[in-house]
């Protein structure tokens, strides 16, 4: 009962179009915090795959 007095009143404040925005971003919201406590973050993924090995660079020979 009380959840629907909440939504009722979500409804009225940020109106039937903005309320499914709000409901992506609390969702998004909520999964980055679940990912962050558990350590799996996909941010971190891309760091350490993103940077490639140095090459290293030959030096000409010097014979003639």
């Amino acid at each position: 009962m009380e959840i629907l007095v909440v939504l009722i009143i979500a409804l009225v404040v940020f109106g039937p179009k903005r309320l499914p925005e709000l409901g992506q971003s609390v969702g998004k919201g909520i999964r980055e915090f679940r990912g962050s406590l558990s350590g799996d973050s996909k941010d971190d993924d891309r760091e350490q795959t993103a940077a490639p090995e140095p090459r290293r660079i030959e030096q000409p020979s010097e014979h003639a």
